[in-house]
């Protein structure tokens, strides 16, 4: 029984020291905040600077690829917009027959 006590005891300081350690940790990031809300144009201008270093490493299509591509988005934007004008026509047809609109 006074084992168990103990056991409860520790837990709960054990608690109290993480939340105690918890707002340390608030304040310090709070005061880290502060700091970098006064950088702002610092860490704009580093954005930039990690754009063009990502922009550096960027494997750029040649011209044949990008054109092949190209083709291939037209033919099934082309395709897909036909399948669906085809469907719509025949969705209204049997729409018209089954309300007795039809000739």
């Amino acid at each position: 029984m006074a084992d168990m006590e103990k056991n409860a005891e520790q837990t709960a300081a054990g608690k109290k020291a993480k939340k105690a350690a918890a707002k340390a940790d608030s304040k310090q990031s709070g005061i880290k905040e502060k700091k970098e809300k006064k950088k702002l144009f610092a860490r704009i201008a580093g954005w930039f600077k990690d754009l063009k270093k990502e922009f550096k490493r960027v494997v750029w299509p040649d011209r044949k690829k990008v054109l092949n591509n190209t083709l291939v988005v037209l033919c099934v934007v082309i395709v897909g917009s036909v399948l669906v004008g085809l469907i719509d026509t025949g969705l209204l047809r049997l729409m018209q027959y089954l309300m007795g609109l039809s000739n």
